[in-house]
């Protein structure tokens, strides 16, 4: 049994499709493997993300580094992970990772891009990302800042309302035909994530509540505090 599952209920949609990018090596976790592959209570990072998308679309892509293609599948038969996916070469930077899994995408219906890394990632905030993207275009996962702000202007600061920003997570969810169209212009080192990609093209952005515990691991640190937050999770729905 998935334990990170919230939706009982939840089916797959045909229209609906994943890619989980994990093209980074993860260089700032100062580890010998990429940070994807660092175990979680036994499981690789990675596989709690990708299950999390099953109930939800027709296809999953998963982008990786090339050379650690044949690690993946070792340590899909080490773990018995059998869920079914469609792996892709990771590129130099993310967007390269993306362009390369959108080539599997089809033209119609939704496409949620997940990290890799962000493994405590809800069905419901999944199911709330797609739906909202169905009516709205995409949709991009967000939480409201909660400490407060200053802008740096070379040797001054200035304070700045929290209320007017935002932090941004995946999933992120669009319409097929409009982010493959996105990821056709050249690389921009603006280019933190996909709605960036979307909106200079003159994409407009709709943001949806995001969750908390769907935090990116990208440090040590996070490496504990998802350490210390699924030892509380089995515990709590042992």
């Amino acid at each position: 049994m998935n334990r990170y599952r919230k939706d009982s209920e939840a089916v797959a949609y045909n229209g609906r499709f994943a890619i989980i990018t994990g093209g980074g090596l993860g260089l700032r976790m100062n580890e010998v493997i990429p940070k994807q592959f660092l175990l979680l209570r036994g499981t690789p990072i990675m596989m709690y993300a990708i299950r999390q998308f099953v109930p939800f679309c027709k296809s999953i892509i998963v982008s990786l580094p090339r050379d650690y293609h044949n690690f993946w599948a070792d340590l899909q038969k080490e773990h018995s992970f059998s869920v079914p996916h469609t792996l892709v070469a990771g590129g130099e930077t993310r967007f390269e990772s993306v362009k390369n899994a959108l080539e599997y995408i089809p033209a119609e219906g939704l496409v949620a891009i997940h990290d890799a890394v962000r493994p405590f990632v809800s069905e419901t905030l999944i199911e709330r990302c797609f739906s909202e993207a169905e009516e709205y275009g995409n949709a991009v996962a967000s939480l409201p800042m909660t400490e407060s702000l200053r802008m740096s202007d070379g040797e001054n600061s200035k304070s700045v309302d929290r209320t007017r920003f935002f932090r941004i997570q995946t999933p992120q969810v669009f319409r097929c035909n409009e982010i493959k169209a996105a990821y056709t212009q050249p690389y921009n080192p603006l280019f933190t994530d996909d709605a960036t990609v979307l909106e200079v093209q003159g994409g407009r952005i709709h943001l949806v509540d995001g969750e908390e515990q769907n935090f990116k691991i990208t440090t040590s640190m996070d490496m504990l505090t998802a350490g210390n937050w699924i030892e509380k999770y089995f515990v709590s729905h042992s």
